[in-house]
């Protein structure tokens, strides 16, 4: 009787495969299609003398299952994800043209030499106070507002100094300070910007804001 010394695939080869999915590669990673021939090729040339157990055989095929439920599950995410991107992209180019609300504490003068925005107050204070500045930290002017409550305070600059004369069209900061328990603490401001256009990538939906550049739609915070 001949020795069956054959050089072929077992189960010890298959086991230092791991599965590639659409997301994965590499020399060591086996698709579905290859994983499937190696098996075929272990069943035809493994021992008679010693065939491979039951147990085993049913393990592969558990395995290869699962493999096609992981990638009938990526192709189903990945096709939620572009209908998602899609309706978002759909949604945020509807805004073009309107004017948002953004994190930020300078901005550059609108077309009607203005700058208007929110202050986001964390508790009630005795005293609010905006300062505007300009490019060189100089105070061009100061607004008192007084008593406020917690929450969104609006605030419009004119685009004049305390003199009452228009300034240039340029960018300038918005300094908001609240009073707390007889401190003074600066606070967050949220300012206006025209959103000019859409852009569509792998990051996400982001919006061109005038003078202000791009910003991730999740980071807007109101639309007017």
């Amino acid at each position: 009787m001949s020795d069956f010394n054959t050089v072929s695939p077992t189960n010890d080869v298959l086991s230092q495969y791991s599965f590639k999915t659409p997301e994965t590669g590499g020399k060591d990673e086996l698709g579905k299609n290859e994983f499937m021939e190696l098996m075929i090729a272990q069943l035809n040339n493994q021992n008679p003398l010693e065939p491979q157990e039951n147990g085993e055989f049913i393990a592969e095929l558990a395995q290869f299952s699962s493999l096609e439920e992981m990638q009938g599950l990526t192709a189903t995410v990945e096709g939620f994800t572009s209908s998602y991107q899609s309706t978002q992209a759909l949604q945020a180019s509807s805004m073009v043209g309107r004017s948002v609300l953004v994190n930020a504490s300078s901005a550059p003068t609108s077309v009607a030499g203005t700058i208007g925005g929110v202050v986001d107050l964390p508790a009630s204070t005795s005293d609010l106070r905006i300062s505007i500045l300009n490019t060189s930290g100089e105070l061009v002017n100061q607004y008192e507002m007084g008593q406020q409550f917690a929450g969104q305070v609006s605030f419009l600059w004119d685009g004049k100094n305390t003199a009452g004369d228009q300034m240039p069209a340029g960018r300038y900061t918005i300094k908001a300070e609240a009073s707390y328990s007889g401190k003074t603490e600066q606070v967050g401001t949220m300012l206006s910007a025209n959103v000019d256009s859409v852009s569509v990538g792998n990051g996400g939906i982001t919006l061109n804001l005038a003078g202000m550049g791009g910003v991730p739609l999740n980071e807007v915070r109101q639309i007017n």
